[in-house]
């Protein structure tokens, strides 16, 4: 970073003035924990347990402002005035708002009641769909500004530790030179990425600016909504089928123990010593091997074991189904109870995943921290986890898909006559695939 004009602002006017008339103006938020949450981890990137302490703007480069909110130390912008300043440029539609990771800025302002309206440009987002290399994209990854900065544009930016020396951003100084500089340079650097993305876009991707523009940034600010939002769970029920999960897993152990003696099985019935016992103790074919452990006992090799052992030793059969059935059991507590309750939000109750947009190769989204798209279905799930979601008290949850999306979405695009009437006409497409393959008449469950 050589040259640049960075400045704390505590007057409104004065802000005022150095956004005025911009079509372009790339924002970042600083935020710290409020009282209860100071030393809870990561605290400071959850907005129910934080606050916006600064923001800064950059409208052109190598420039930019700072206006403090909530410093300890120094001295503060009026915070009724920041924020009537904020909800005006969110909901200005003659500004392209540009920030790097709009879902986390999107949480924040929606915490005081504010939606960030478009045109808006996530440069992460930008980033995720440009390439990494010959055959593949960016990943999240890859994304992060301080990475991006030194290998696209050729600076250094200092780390959040080596500013704060791992205090809270609220610690220091406002108007130290090292904190405007931090503070502004998230903002100006946004902006630079926004024009470097957008001519490497015009001259490789031209849609790519597009997807950008117009379905990934407006993607971003309701991502921010919904992990604000979060899902509502009765935990009461988790820690009940917690119980009854445990009490599950030690009858099948007991059960199993009467069968094999002291073969330790561990808790995924996965172990050295249970794979020896099965294979060479009991003289089981192996059906599948791993590079790592040699044997595998996952859940497709138990169920080739099972069909083995009712054809060829049905003495073993209720062996492998009670093994079966231990797995279970030990995924649906260790995935769905005991990993859903370390990600419940103390000062909410809520569960807030983090929701992916451009993680999977396939346009679908993703969901971690944790992984509430992988519900079990209703039908096979002895534990009822679908029922952990809860609707608060005087509503409802409405539950909606997409029927055959992906089917009507290559109809679409294949321009395919056939496909295209079937669902002009409301018919089923795979009844209409059946009859193609079949005959009429000839239905088969595909």
């Amino acid at each position: 970073m050589k040259d640049y004009n960075y400045r704390v602002l505590t007057d409104l006017a004065q802000a005022r003035a150095y956004l005025a008339n911009q079509s372009l103006v790339a924002f970042d938020i600083e935020t710290a924990p409020i009282a209860p949450y100071r030393f809870t981890e990561r605290a400071a990137l959850d907005p129910h347990k934080s606050q916006i302490v600064g923001i800064s703007f950059s409208v052109s480069e190598g420039t930019g402002i700072y206006i403090p909110l909530a410093h300890r130390v120094g001295t503060n912008a009026d915070a009724g005035e920041v924020w009537a300043l904020l909800a005006e440029f969110a909901a200005d539609t003659s500004v392209t708002k540009i920030t790097h990771n709009l879902a986390f800025e999107s949480m924040f302002f929606y915490a005081r009641g504010i939606v960030i309206q478009p045109p808006v440009y996530d440069t992460i987002a930008a980033t995720q769909l440009t390439l990494k290399s010959n055959s593949e994209f960016c990943n999240l990854a890859d994304s992060g500004l301080k990475t991006l900065v030194p290998l696209l544009i050729g600076d250094t930016l200092p780390s959040f530790e080596q500013v704060t020396g791992r205090r809270h951003f609220d610690h220091l100084d406002s108007a130290d030179p090292e904190t405007v500089r931090y503070a502004c340079a998230d903002s100006d650097y946004a902006l630079r990425l926004y024009h470097l993305f957008n001519e490497w876009f015009s001259r490789s991707i031209p849609k790519h600016r597009q997807i950008v523009e117009l379905v990934e940034s407006p993607t971003a600010v309701y991502c921010g909504l919904m992990k604000y939002n979060g899902l509502p769970i009765n935990q009461e029920l988790m820690l009940a089928k917690q119980a009854e999960a445990a009490a599950a897993l030690e009858e099948l152990r007991e059960k199993i123990a009467f069968l094999i003696g002291d073969v330790n099985i561990g808790k995924n019935a996965s172990t050295k010593a249970f794979k020896r016992y099965l294979y060479k103790d009991l003289g089981l074919p192996v059906f599948k091997t791993t590079t790592k452990d040699g044997e595998a006992a996952d859940d497709e090799t138990l169920i080739l074991l099972h069909e083995h052992c009712r054809a060829e030793r049905p003495d073993l059969a209720p062996l492998i189904e009670m093994v079966r059935e231990y797995r279970k059991w030990g995924k649906l507590k260790s995935t769905y109870v005991d990993g859903y309750l370390v990600h419940i939000n103390p000062a909410t109750g809520r569960i807030h995943p983090d929701l992916l947009p451009l993680k999977t190769s396939t346009g679908r989204f993703a969901s971690n921290n944790p992984n509430m798209q992988n519900m079990p279905r209703s039908g096979g799930d002895v534990l009822g986890v679908r029922n952990f979601v809860t609707a608060p008290e005087g509503k409802v949850l409405l539950a909606l898909d997409f029927s055959q999306i992906e089917l009507r979405v290559g109809a679409f695009y294949c321009r395919d006559r056939q496909m295209m009437e079937v669902y002009r006409i409301g018919g089923d497409i795979h009844d209409q695939t059946a009859t193609v393959i079949f005959g009429p008449g000839k239905r088969r469950n595909l």
